[in-house]
């Protein structure tokens, strides 16, 4: 209260002291005052492209476990840890001596079987001459061509005994599988590994390409589809896939859908979809979280507006207040699609070349005279916090309180102009002495 009145004693007393009449300063109409500064954006109409955010984890597109073959201990490493590894690189040796003591005892009885086998070649040839001059029986004849293809087979399971002890051989040396990046190695020099057992030795991971596997809602993939139909009927483009990163910069690759998961899960009703990214940087590792920014469609002629030129009314419909060309203040009730990292895409209220209030919204309201100041529109960011940001000016100062007109608060220096004439009236009416 005494402020108040402080400042109505100098709104008379400065014009006083300036030599001006007291009836003169009693003349000053309060809708002399100058109009309210506020800032605005000039709004223009684009083509703008309509995305969906999907949620995603990043998944090598191919992945190998390192596992022993044989069983052993591990006499070597024979690769550095974190590196890049091809198809036939050695990584492991295991101690080979019984291997090879098992491939020598395996030459040595395919040796044998041969020799036993050329024994009865020969003596079945022996048998069928004599069987020729009818000398020998027909029952044994028959006897040694049984012996002599049964050490023919002999020789055959021998040769097969020792190319399986020489596979195992070579199984002591553990090659990749797979050309990628290789991780950490799971045991160490002097450990048994066995062929059953259930740790890998280290992993191997393709990281270009990478998959980003994401979920959408089946209502969303049914629309996803008809478009991508349709679009490619027109003989448009495949749609833009992008990557925003955990601290929510953009990854610098394109991506492009490969496939989607032929089923609906039943409890969470959405489809896993997989999208493939160019990795030659290895930005993208395994289990990263990412958001895959998907295009949808492409909205026409519609107008981006800052979102804090937009606030909500009390049925909480989306509004703003625009400044026509004659600094008049309107309010314009808007259709929003969705939002566009700092700016929400209005299809219908804003029109290009509309004036749009984004600073001093609690000093105006429709109907007023604004003297409007020019702000370059920045250009909208895909920032990953643009959803929660949106709810900020609908929460600031440009809603007005229950019960209070959006008109109230201009309404204020003219009370106060009025609160002021009346205590000079009253100061001249008293007597002077």
């Amino acid at each position: 209260m005494f402020a108040l009145s402080r400042r109505m004693a100098i709104s008379v007393i400065l014009p006083l002291a300036a030599g001006l009449s007291p009836m003169a300063v009693l003349a000053q109409d309060p809708s002399q005052m100058p109009p309210p500064a506020v800032t605005v954006v000039t709004l223009h109409a684009q083509d703008v492209p309509l995305t969906t955010t999907l949620p995603g984890r990043v998944t090598a597109s191919a992945e190998a476990e390192v596992r022993p073959q044989v069983n052993g201990i591990v006499t070597e490493r024979l690769f550095e840890e974190g590196s890049h590894v091809k198809v036939g690189d050695p990584l492991f040796r295991i101690d080979a001596t019984t291997y090879q003591a098992t491939v020598a005892q395996a030459e040595a009885a395919v040796a044998q079987a041969r020799a036993q086998a050329e024994a009865a070649r020969r003596e079945a040839e022996r048998v069928g001459a004599l069987r020729d001059r009818r000398v020998a029986s027909e029952s044994t004849t028959d006897n040694a061509i049984a012996a002599r293809d049964s050490a023919e087979a002999a020789v055959k399971v021998a040769e097969a005994q020792l190319q399986t002890a020489r596979i195992e051989l070579e199984r002591t040396t553990i090659r990749a599988e797979l050309d990628g990046e290789i991780g950490l190695a799971q045991t160490s020099q002097g450990a048994l590994v066995t062929a059953s057992q259930p740790t890998p030795l280290a992993v191997i991971r393709k990281l270009d390409p990478v998959h980003v596997d994401v979920t959408q809602s089946a209502a969303e993939l049914i629309r996803f589809r008809r478009e991508m139909a349709a679009q490619s009927a027109e003989g448009q483009p495949d749609r833009k896939v992008t990557l925003r990163l955990a601290d929510g910069t953009e990854y610098a690759q394109e991506g492009r859908l490969t496939a989607a998961e032929p089923y609906v899960n039943e409890t969470t009703g959405v489809v896993t979809l997989r999208l493939a990214f160019a990795n030659p940087d290895r930005t993208l590792l395994p289990g990263m979280y990412v958001q895959a920014v998907v295009q949808q469609a492409t909205a026409r002629n519609v107008i981006l507006a800052p979102q804090e030129g937009v606030t909500r009314d009390r049925r909480g419909q989306p509004v703003a207040l625009v400044v026509n060309a004659d600094n008049a203040v309107e309010q314009r009730q808007l259709t929003i699609l969705q939002d566009m990292g700092n700016s929400w895409i209005v299809s219908a209220g804003l029109h290009d070349g509309d004036r749009i209030v984004v600073e001093g919204l609690q000093k105006i309201g429709p109907g007023m005279t604004v003297t409007p100041e020019e702000r370059q529109a920045a250009a909208p960011q895909a920032a990953a916090g643009g959803a929660a940001e949106a709810a900020a000016p609908a929460a600031g100062t440009g809603e007005q309180p229950a019960g209070q007109s959006p008109q109230e608060p201009a309404e204020q220096p003219a009370a106060e102009a009025a609160g002021a004439e009346t205590a000079a009236e009253a100061g001249a009416a008293q007597p002077t002495n």
